[in-house]
């Protein structure tokens, strides 16, 4: 039988270049890899469905699988995770520490983003500060007049208006016009220096320490999905995805272990795999349902009273049924 020949979209990570270069295969599968941007490949796959497989948010995801309208099957391989503690910007000259955001304009390029789904989470939960408590403005980082990739509606007492006609979150938060900005990437002034711009949490690595040691929660970004024509066609192809992106993590893992010739640029990176996982376990960042179901059930109960799902989902829901649990030696 002929392979099939798929096109894959997702982001340029160690942890998928094996299978990107060929080392891993998708058993079934001739595939034609696009390594992309995030930004991209959630608007092309969302707007115009346009690749067999790919990388896709979370939150987006849990947005069309609580309404039943979700064109991809979820596979639990969790290619992006962070700790979003560092994804909060402030002004420094009038934030000195969470509590001080209520009743203040804070910039978000979307509001359903995961990052900001966890960001919230993390300010209402461990600081009482709720989404009702800020004043959101919604602005592209970088570019002006940035959509909201999926529609949403949300809680009563939840204030959301857009940035001004060509104005950027990035830009007023750099004038004041904003006193915080909540994004996976950070404003792009901050390289170049601001006297008063800076994170909400200074020590954002302590912060995520404590986190994790208090939840066991190692926040989840981005899964993989697969168009849901093609598996209805090919059902074999949610396993066998699933298969391929554990191998290809589990090469880079292997690679980055290897102290011959450190593969990232980066100084200390064998003592940082070494505190990783004394902190959070060996296999630190986990692939599939059972590892991540505390994790996924916290982020699906906080995206549901955050007003983005309009019913709670559960984690299985999210993927096929043949990535629930795989085969044992």
């Amino acid at each position: 039988m002929a392979k099939l020949s798929l096109s894959v979209a997702i982001g340029d990570y160690d942890r998928n270049r094996p299978l990107v270069n060929g080392a891993v295969a998708i058993d079934g599968v001739d595939p034609v890899f696009m390594t992309l941007s995030p930004e991209e490949i959630f608007f092309r796959a969302l707007r115009t469905d346009d690749f067999d497989i790919c990388e896709l948010s979370l939150s987006s995801f849990t947005v069309k699988t609580a309404l039943g309208e979700a064109p991809h099957v979820g596979v639990p391989a969790f290619v992006s995770r962070a700790f979003r503690h560092t994804s909060i910007y402030v002004r420094t000259d009038r934030i000195k520490e969470p509590k001080d955001l209520k009743g203040k304009k804070v910039g978000v390029p979307e509001y359903q983003l995961t990052a900001n789904v966890w960001a919230r989470a993390i300010l209402e939960e461990d600081f009482g500060v709720k989404p009702s408590d800020i004043h959101w403005i919604r602005g592209g980082i970088e570019q002006a007049g940035r959509p909201e990739k999926i529609s949403i509606k949300l809680p009563v007492g939840v204030r959301l208006d857009n940035a001004p006609d060509g104005a950027t979150i990035s830009g007023l938060l750099d004038k004041g016009e904003i006193d915080g900005f909540i994004a996976p990437r950070p404003p792009a002034f901050i390289e170049r220096g601001h006297p008063h711009v800076g994170w909400l949490f200074r020590d954002p690595a302590a912060a995520a320490k404590d986190y994790f040691k208090r939840t066991g929660i190692f926040p989840i970004m981005h899964l993989i999905g697969i168009r849901r024509t093609l598996v209805e066609k090919h059902p074999f192809l949610p396993a066998a995805v699933f298969k391929a992106f554990e191998q290809s993590k589990a090469a880079a893992l292997i690679a980055l272990s290897d102290t011959s010739a450190t593969k990232v640029t980066l100084p200390f990176v064998e003592e940082q795999l070494k505190a990783a996982r004394e902190l959070m376990g060996h296999d630190f960042w986990a692939y599939g349902l059972e590892p991540n179901r505390k994790t996924l059930e916290a982020f699906l109960r906080h995206h549901h009273a955050q007003g983005l799902s309009p019913r709670l989902v559960k984690p299985e829901e999210l993927f096929h049924p043949s990535t629930h649990e795989s085969f044992k030696l």
